[in-house]
């Protein structure tokens, strides 16, 4: 099997398995008010635990402005979300454990603690990801049903969101093979409901899911391009079979190539609305896909490569030195709605980077700053 090949490439980035009392800690920290995977790394490389990161939140939420902290989970509602996830058959994982994706733990936005069910060493081998229309064609199903049987033959595990069309038109035909379901609720929250059968089938065939959201967390609007970026993070590369124009599907391709992997594309005809976006994919220098061979051949020289992750390294000046109120002031004027890089704001304030980092922290924290891809923020 050609996937076989690069099985020693995406072995285990093993590192020691958490304590329980650190898994905890994680939690609460990832669970708190206007903390983020991004933020979570952040106070974890600064203060060097989860646990010394929370003691820290109500400080650096009241120096950016909030009048009062924001809510902070508590031990034992931690305790309590893995107590009832075990019940299911969730664990919750960080990245270097076995079961975590191994290149999802590449992004410098992966879950903190990811929860996981099902057969483990599914998600320890290289994945393809298959997307598409919700409302797709019955030549797109059978199409994105050749594929994953194929993929899944040449030894791939094919990754989706477990939607309709596309989605669970890859799901079903590659369970045999190693299929792994990406949810945007948690995991008690199954969407689409129609999908709970399907899900059930991937689980008994050794196959796996996985979320970051919380146990009892129905996926809102806002929630599909959080899960996105999971099933693109996860993937070699992502292949989109059909797609309208502004498609969910187009921000998986879009996520995909910010983080470095692999986008494919099914052509269709330019008369079918379902296939403009993927035409257009082609286009902007996606890979042209109309056999498995394709996307074989493309991913293959990337499966002979080390997985590169990234390092942490604690930035020269601690968060705790506390900035002046001048310096917290020049970077609230630079910010605006319109989002701005964090370079930029180094480059016009004249503050030190880590001066600036302290200040953005501060300012999320208090519920003052969203952060966008690519290095950008804005204030809310």
């Amino acid at each position: 099997m050609l996937a076989s090949q690069g099985a020693a490439v995406d072995a285990v980035n093993s590192t020691p398995a958490l304590t329980e009392a650190e898994r905890v800690d994680r939690l609460r920290l990832i669970r708190s008010d206007n903390v983020g995977p991004r933020t979570f790394r952040s106070l974890v490389d600064h203060f060097g635990s989860a646990r010394a990161a929370l003691e820290r939140l109500p400080e650096l939420a009241r120096r950016g402005g909030a009048a009062r902290s924001g809510r902070i989970c508590g031990a034992d509602e931690a305790r309590a979300e893995l107590a009832a996830g075990r019940k299911l058959g969730v664990d919750w994982l960080a990245p270097g454990e076995e079961g975590y994706p191994i290149r999802l733990a590449t992004l410098d936005d992966a879950p903190p603690l990811l929860a996981v069910r099902g057969d483990r060493a599914s998600l320890m081998r290289p994945m393809i990801a298959i997307v598409g229309s919700r409302n797709a064609s019955g030549a797109g199903l059978k199409f994105a049903g050749q594929l994953a049987r194929a993929l899944g033959e040449a030894g791939f595990v094919v990754i989706s969101g477990l939607a309709r069309g596309i989605d669970q038109a890859a799901h079903r035909t590659s369970l045999a093979s190693g299929t792994v379901a990406v949810l945007a609720g948690g995991h008690d929250c199954i969407y689409p409901p129609e999908h709970e059968d399907l899900l059930v089938a991937i689980l008994e065939q050794q196959g796996a899911a996985i979320s970051e959201m919380p146990l009892g967390h129905e996926p809102r609007a806002r929630d599909f391009p959080r899960r996105n970026r999971l099933i693109s993070g996860a993937a070699l590369g992502v292949v989109v079979v059909e797609a309208a124009h502004r498609s969910g599907s187009l921000i998986t391709a879009r996520m995909a190539a910010e983080q470095g992997r692999e986008v494919f594309a099914v052509p269709g005809s330019p008369l079918d609305p379902r296939a403009a976006g993927t035409n257009d994919l082609i286009k902007q220098g996606a890979t042209l896909v109309t056999e498995a061979a394709d996307i074989v051949n493309a991913v293959q020289p990337i499966l002979e490569r080390p997985v590169m992750y990234p390092v942490d390294e604690p930035d020269s000046e601690p968060f705790d030195r506390d900035p002046r109120a001048h310096d917290r002031a020049q970077i609230a004027s630079l910010l605006g709605p319109a989002p701005v890089t964090i370079d930029d704001l180094v480059r016009m304030s004249g503050a030190s980077p880590a001066i600036v980092r302290t200040i953005l922290l501060e300012f999320e924290l208090a519920g003052r700053l969203e952060r966008h891809g690519g290095g950008l923020v804005s204030l809310i």
